[in-house]
């Protein structure tokens, strides 16, 4: 028999507790616990045997390969694995703004164009407003169906009678209620309770579910983390604002890899794809500049080359500052204290501020090296050696490490004409571009000085 009971649970965890607290002790949040009503129903006789039996399977068997769904968007697909799968949930998060629901638009209305039934339904903008958005993008197509819902029961309702459509968009899953829970919409049970139903239905009608996701300051997906693990793919849009370039990134696909990233600029007429990310993030580059070096980095499997910058100050505060925009600040700080430490080269009284140039934020510890170069350079104000890439791990000693996927590093900056590589030591290196293997940081102290042997010949390579 159901009944009703109080509970409180934390809005940014998910975690539930009996009393209201101001500060959630699983994850450290303040005033995120939110008093919510929840059925509870007491199940009988779970081990008396009335259960249905399930049919178990081995594992040896041949399946057919999952279908694919092309979008048409050429980044789109290629991140999720090839295309979309028929059956699939895929959470999109990222801040508002930044072009979740054009790129949505853009999808449903490229797939429409292609001859396949679409359904775009919104909880935050009337059917009006979101066609006068595709009017002005020019993305109307007779086969997406528009519609302006929250209630879960109703959408399915629509959905589940006559022809399934092939993609549904739901914009977005915080404004999406359960009529049977007492609870908000944008609760953490009304986001679990809403996102489960909305994906049985697309498994069991076999469409591909798009759910639209907020994200908390943090830049976190707002709601319960269980409903990453829900989903099948989680993808997250990244950029500022006020730039350019956005970037779709995916952090989970269970029919594709992870960490791939989409490059798109944003424009009046939409979301443009960036086929040569590399170009673009290199097309304001100004070259003999001290404090800027090229980083070869890849992004899941695709090289992208970008500038990183640094400028270095002297500082009248006891404490000096270190800003960095795009790359992580506890790293940062390691390749500071490992190059006075090991290179006795002193940042100690400096004010340091590091900036990856286009939007983009790196994670990989390759971009170490660079980093390394261009604070030395930005120190010296003594410019990298022209038409030169660098990439690899510096560890604690100060020794340069081996990194991943260096022969597509190099290739792609051979490609955009760069004619030298400083790296880690390479065992087999059959590329045009040049390249020397250093071992440890302390080799690069050599290229920022005025009249180095070894800045003479990376410069006429």
């Amino acid at each position: 028999m159901a009944k009703s009971s109080s509970q409180f649970v934390c809005q940014a965890c998910g975690s539930v507790t009996n009393k209201w607290a101001g500060k959630c002790e699983a994850c450290g949040q303040w005033n995120s616990i939110v008093e919510e009503t929840a059925q509870e129903t007491t199940p009988k006789g779970l081990t008396g045997g009335k259960g249905k039996k399930i049919a178990f399977e081995s594992m040896e068997g041949a399946n057919e390969e999952a279908p694919r769904i092309a979008i048409g968007i050429n980044e789109m697909d290629r991140m999720l694995g090839g295309g979309m799968v028929p059956g699939s949930a895929i959470l999109i998060g990222g801040d508002p703004g930044i072009g979740k629901s054009t790129l949505l638009l853009q999808a449903v209305s490229s797939l429409g164009k292609a001859g396949r039934k679409t359904v775009y339904i919104s909880g935050e903008e009337s059917i009006a407003q979101v066609r006068l958005r595709a009017t002005r993008l020019g993305l109307v197509q007779p086969n997406v169906e528009l519609a302006a819902a929250t209630n879960i029961r109703d959408i399915i309702s629509s959905l589940d009678g006559g022809n399934a459509p092939d993609m549904v968009v739901i914009d977005s899953i915080q404004t999406m209620f359960l009529d049977n829970i007492e609870s908000a919409p944008g609760t953490v049970t009304q986001v679990r309770a809403a996102s489960l139903e909305l994906i049985k239905l697309a498994k069991r009608r076999d469409m591909v579910l798009f759910l639209v996701g907020h994200v908390t300051k943090d830049g976190q997906i707002a709601g319960p983390r269980v409903l990453e693990h829900m989903v099948d793919t989680v993808l997250y849009f990244e950029g500022e604002r006020g730039h350019q370039f956005r970037i779709l990134r995916a952090v989970k696909n269970r029919f594709g890899g992870t960490d791939e990233i989409g490059v798109f600029a944003m424009t009046d007429k939409g979301l443009e794809e960036v086929s040569n990310p590399s170009a673009l993030f290199l097309s304001q580059r100004q070259g003999q500049v001290s404090g800027a070096a090229v980083f070869a980095g890849m992004e899941g499997s695709r090289p992208i080359l970008v500038e990183i910058q640094a400028l270095v100050a002297s500082s009248p505060l006891a404490t000096p500052r270190r800003a960095v925009v795009g790359w992580d600040s506890a790293r940062l700080a390691m390749i500071l204290a490992v190059l006075e430490t090991r290179c006795n080269v002193v940042m100690h009284d400096k004010e340091v501020y590091l900036n990856i140039a286009g939007g983009l934020r790196i994670s990989e510890p390759a971009a170490d090296l660079a980093v390394a170069a261009a604070l030395l350079s930005a120190l010296t104000n003594i410019p990298v050696p022209d038409h030169t890439v660098f990439f690899g791990e510096i560890g604690l000693s100060g020794e340069v490490r081996q990194v991943g996927r260096a022969d597509a590093r190099l290739k792609e900056s051979e490609k955009l004409g760069f004619k030298h590589s400083i790296t880690p030591v390479l065992a087999n290196h059959k590329l045009a571009i040049g390249n020397e293997g250093v071992s440890h940081v302390q080799q690069l102290l050599s290229y920022f000085r005025t009249s180095s042997p070894k800045r003479a010949a990376a410069a006429g390579a």
